[in-house]
């Protein structure tokens, strides 16, 4: 039920799958939810500006039923700090829209949670 989806101007590694399984680790330790459930998606688009400047970037939104409104500070700096550990994006280049989905406005399976 959680997913990250991390947009950025920075080129991804070759294979990106090593990154997306640490950041579903991460992302299921934050939120203390089992991985099995955790999607990450990463993308590169090139076409991105913040500031008027196309140094790296990311845009990132993070969505879980029952986020927590008060973890959103402390989300919003170890997600800052993964990106920065992993692609090298400064954290003040970095936006995050954290979204709590209702349970019956997140599918799978052919049903809802």
């Amino acid at each position: 039920m959680p997913l990250l989806h991390v947009e950025t101007n920075t080129a991804l590694p070759d294979d990106t799958t090593g990154l997306c399984q640490r950041l579903s680790a991460e992302v299921a330790d934050w939120l203390g939810k089992p991985e099995g459930y955790v999607m990450v998606a990463c993308r590169h688009n090139p076409a991105m500006c913040l500031g008027g400047s196309t140094q790296p970037l990311a845009y990132c939104e993070l969505k879980s039923i029952g986020l927590p409104e008060g973890l959103t500070r402390d989300l919003s700096r170890k997600l800052c700090d993964a990106l920065q550990a992993e692609l090298g994006i400064e954290p003040a280049r970095v936006y995050i829209e954290f979204a709590d989905a209702p349970r019956h406005f997140w599918g799978t399976n052919g049903t809802t949670f």
